[in-house]
């Protein structure tokens, strides 16, 4: 499993918590950082499995 796949998932999870956070305190900024971050972490994650995927190609026959 590739590292990107798992940082990725890390800050898609941060991500959603400071979403989160900031709809409930009505901070907006905290709450498109968080978005923001999110999507970071989607895209990263989505590297990763191109990656895997990349990679089995290659083992396979």
């Amino acid at each position: 499993m590739d590292l990107d796949r798992i940082e990725g998932a890390g800050h898609e999870v941060k991500g959603a918590v400071k979403e989160a956070a900031g709809k409930v305190t009505g901070d907006k900024k905290t709450e498109i950082k968080g978005k923001v971050e999110k999507n970071v972490g989607t895209v990263q994650r989505e590297v990763g499995e191109v990656k895997d995927e990349l990679r089995d190609d290659q083992t396979r026959p």
